[in-house]
Protein backbone atom coordinates (compact mmCIF):
# COMPACT_ATOMS: atom_id res chain seq x y z
CA UNK A 1 0.00 0.00 0.00
CA UNK A 2 1.22 3.58 -0.58
CA UNK A 3 -0.91 5.93 1.45
CA UNK A 4 -1.29 9.67 2.29
CA UNK A 5 -1.09 11.12 6.10
CA UNK A 6 -2.49 14.35 6.95
CA UNK A 7 -2.10 16.03 10.52
CA UNK A 8 -4.19 19.51 11.18
CA UNK A 9 -4.65 21.39 13.97
CA UNK A 10 -7.44 19.68 15.66
CA UNK A 11 -6.65 18.46 19.25
CA UNK A 12 -5.55 14.64 19.09
CA UNK A 13 -2.08 14.50 18.06
CA UNK A 14 -1.54 11.59 19.72
CA UNK A 15 -4.27 9.56 17.30
CA UNK A 16 -2.29 10.36 14.47
CA UNK A 17 1.18 9.85 16.13
CA UNK A 18 0.04 6.77 16.74
CA UNK A 19 -1.59 6.09 12.57
CA UNK A 20 2.34 6.85 11.55
CA UNK A 21 3.96 4.61 13.88
CA UNK A 22 1.68 1.65 12.84
CA UNK A 23 2.20 1.84 9.20
CA UNK A 24 5.88 2.83 9.39
CA UNK A 25 6.30 -0.80 11.69
CA UNK A 26 3.74 -2.72 8.64
CA UNK A 27 5.48 -4.80 6.68
CA UNK A 28 1.93 -4.17 3.79
CA UNK A 29 2.64 -0.91 3.59
CA UNK A 30 5.43 0.53 1.06
CA UNK A 31 5.37 4.08 1.10
CA UNK A 32 3.52 7.01 3.64
CA UNK A 33 3.24 10.57 2.22
CA UNK A 34 2.93 13.00 5.57
CA UNK A 35 1.55 16.31 5.36
CA UNK A 36 1.94 18.51 8.58
CA UNK A 37 -0.46 21.68 8.66
CA UNK A 38 0.74 24.58 9.81
CA UNK A 39 -1.80 24.54 13.02
CA UNK A 40 -1.01 21.04 13.51
CA UNK A 41 2.43 22.40 14.97
CA UNK A 42 1.05 24.12 17.41
CA UNK A 43 -1.15 21.08 18.86
CA UNK A 44 1.64 18.51 18.71
CA UNK A 45 3.55 21.45 20.88
CA UNK A 46 0.77 21.95 23.13
CA UNK A 47 0.27 18.35 23.60
CA UNK A 48 3.26 16.10 22.55
CA UNK A 49 5.77 18.19 23.52
CA UNK A 50 7.34 17.81 19.76
CA UNK A 51 8.07 21.34 18.34
CA UNK A 52 8.86 22.75 14.57
CA UNK A 53 9.46 21.13 11.51
CA UNK A 54 12.80 20.09 11.55
CA UNK A 55 13.21 16.31 11.61
CA UNK A 56 9.45 16.14 12.46
CA UNK A 57 9.29 12.54 11.71
CA UNK A 58 11.68 11.41 13.59
CA UNK A 59 10.24 12.93 16.64
CA UNK A 60 6.64 11.85 15.99
CA UNK A 61 8.20 7.77 15.54
CA UNK A 62 10.66 7.96 18.26
CA UNK A 63 13.41 7.04 15.10
CA UNK A 64 14.19 8.19 11.45
CA UNK A 65 11.59 6.59 9.15
CA UNK A 66 12.31 4.29 6.87
CA UNK A 67 9.52 4.80 4.58
CA UNK A 68 7.69 8.02 5.77
CA UNK A 69 8.50 10.93 3.47
CA UNK A 70 6.82 14.45 4.54
CA UNK A 71 5.63 17.21 2.10
CA UNK A 72 4.95 20.80 3.08
CA UNK A 73 1.73 21.88 3.22
CA UNK A 74 2.06 24.75 0.48
CA UNK A 75 4.03 21.85 -1.93
CA UNK A 76 1.47 22.16 -4.75
CA UNK A 77 3.78 20.13 -7.06
CA UNK A 78 4.23 17.32 -4.79
CA UNK A 79 3.40 13.57 -6.43
CA UNK A 80 0.32 13.15 -4.38
CA UNK A 81 -1.09 16.03 -5.88
CA UNK A 82 -1.37 14.03 -9.10
CA UNK A 83 -3.86 11.70 -9.99
CA UNK A 84 -1.53 10.31 -11.70
CA UNK A 85 0.74 9.13 -8.99
CA UNK A 86 -0.40 5.79 -7.32
CA UNK A 87 -2.16 5.67 -3.94
CA UNK A 88 -3.93 3.48 -1.76
CA UNK A 89 -6.08 6.37 -0.01
CA UNK A 90 -5.55 8.88 2.53
CA UNK A 91 -6.42 9.53 6.47
CA UNK A 92 -6.56 12.94 7.77
CA UNK A 93 -5.93 12.22 11.93
CA UNK A 94 -7.11 14.40 12.77
CA UNK A 95 -8.81 16.47 10.79
CA UNK A 96 -10.05 20.08 12.05
CA UNK A 97 -13.14 21.88 10.87
CA UNK A 98 -11.37 24.19 8.46
CA UNK A 99 -9.85 21.43 6.48
CA UNK A 100 -13.03 19.43 6.47
CA UNK A 101 -14.47 22.85 5.39
CA UNK A 102 -11.74 22.61 2.67
CA UNK A 103 -12.22 19.63 0.94
CA UNK A 104 -16.20 19.70 1.35
CA UNK A 105 -15.98 22.71 -0.54
CA UNK A 106 -13.31 21.67 -3.52
CA UNK A 107 -10.76 24.44 -2.10
CA UNK A 108 -7.74 22.52 -3.04
CA UNK A 109 -5.49 25.74 -2.10
CA UNK A 110 -2.81 23.36 0.05
CA UNK A 111 -1.49 20.03 -0.40
CA UNK A 112 -3.00 18.54 2.61
CA UNK A 113 -6.92 19.49 0.69
CA UNK A 114 -5.59 18.90 -2.80
CA UNK A 115 -4.37 15.35 -2.07
CA UNK A 116 -7.71 14.78 -0.75
CA UNK A 117 -9.38 16.26 -3.61
CA UNK A 118 -7.30 13.76 -5.75
CA UNK A 119 -8.09 10.98 -3.10
CA UNK A 120 -11.93 11.83 -4.22
CA UNK A 121 -11.90 12.53 -8.15
CA UNK A 122 -9.77 9.68 -8.56
CA UNK A 123 -12.51 7.52 -6.43
CA UNK A 124 -10.26 6.58 -3.57
CA UNK A 125 -10.45 6.12 0.18
CA UNK A 126 -10.59 9.03 1.98
CA UNK A 127 -11.07 8.80 5.41
CA UNK A 128 -11.90 11.96 7.22
CA UNK A 129 -11.37 11.29 11.36
CA UNK A 130 -13.07 14.76 12.73
CA UNK A 131 -12.29 16.39 16.06
CA UNK A 132 -14.71 18.80 16.95
CA UNK A 133 -17.43 19.13 19.66
CA UNK A 134 -20.23 20.26 19.75
CA UNK A 135 -20.59 20.23 15.63
CA UNK A 136 -22.93 23.77 14.08
CA UNK A 137 -24.87 23.23 11.29
CA UNK A 138 -21.54 23.88 8.94
CA UNK A 139 -19.83 21.27 10.41
CA UNK A 140 -22.68 19.17 9.99
CA UNK A 141 -23.58 20.67 6.09
CA UNK A 142 -19.44 19.73 5.25
CA UNK A 143 -19.49 16.29 6.59
CA UNK A 144 -22.29 15.84 4.54
CA UNK A 145 -20.80 16.97 1.42
CA UNK A 146 -17.78 14.98 2.02
CA UNK A 147 -19.62 12.19 2.47
CA UNK A 148 -21.20 12.85 -0.22
CA UNK A 149 -18.15 13.02 -2.62
CA UNK A 150 -17.03 9.99 -1.34
CA UNK A 151 -14.76 10.14 2.08
CA UNK A 152 -15.65 8.75 5.17
CA UNK A 153 -15.94 10.48 7.83
CA UNK A 154 -14.94 8.66 10.91
CA UNK A 155 -14.79 10.70 13.80
CA UNK A 156 -12.42 10.52 16.80
CA UNK A 157 -14.40 8.80 19.00
CA UNK A 158 -12.31 5.71 21.31
CA UNK A 159 -14.42 3.00 22.02
CA UNK A 160 -14.89 1.42 25.85
CA UNK A 161 -16.57 -2.22 26.02
CA UNK A 162 -13.06 -3.52 25.27
CA UNK A 163 -12.39 -2.41 28.21
CA UNK A 164 -9.48 -0.80 27.73
CA UNK A 165 -6.86 0.03 30.88
CA UNK A 166 -5.67 3.46 29.48
CA UNK A 167 -5.74 6.22 27.60
CA UNK A 168 -2.58 4.58 25.02
CA UNK A 169 -4.47 1.17 24.49
CA UNK A 170 -7.92 3.95 23.37
CA UNK A 171 -5.95 5.24 21.04
CA UNK A 172 -4.57 2.19 19.59
CA UNK A 173 -7.98 0.71 19.32
CA UNK A 174 -9.18 3.77 17.75
CA UNK A 175 -6.41 3.87 15.34
CA UNK A 176 -6.91 -0.13 14.74
CA UNK A 177 -10.55 0.61 13.52
CA UNK A 178 -9.01 3.30 11.18
CA UNK A 179 -6.69 0.90 9.64
CA UNK A 180 -8.81 -1.64 9.49
CA UNK A 181 -11.61 0.33 7.60
CA UNK A 182 -8.27 1.13 5.11
CA UNK A 183 -7.58 -2.23 4.60
CA UNK A 184 -4.66 -3.25 6.94
CA UNK A 185 -6.34 -5.26 9.79
CA UNK A 186 -4.05 -5.41 12.76
CA UNK A 187 -3.35 -8.52 14.59
CA UNK A 188 -3.35 -7.23 17.91
CA UNK A 189 -7.13 -5.37 17.37
CA UNK A 190 -9.53 -5.97 19.68
CA UNK A 191 -12.42 -7.50 18.20
CA UNK A 192 -16.00 -7.71 19.35
CA UNK A 193 -17.11 -11.30 20.03
CA UNK A 194 -13.64 -13.24 19.40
Amino acid sequence: MNLTVAITGASGAIFGQELLRKLEADPRVEKVHFIASDSSLRVLAEELAISGRNELLAKLLGHAPAKTVQHTNDDIGAPIASGSHPSSGMIVLPCSMGTLAQIANGLAENLIARAADVALKERRPLILCVRETPFNRIHLRNMTLAAEAGATIYPVIPSFYNHPAGFDEMVRQYVDRVLAHIGLAQKDAFIWGK
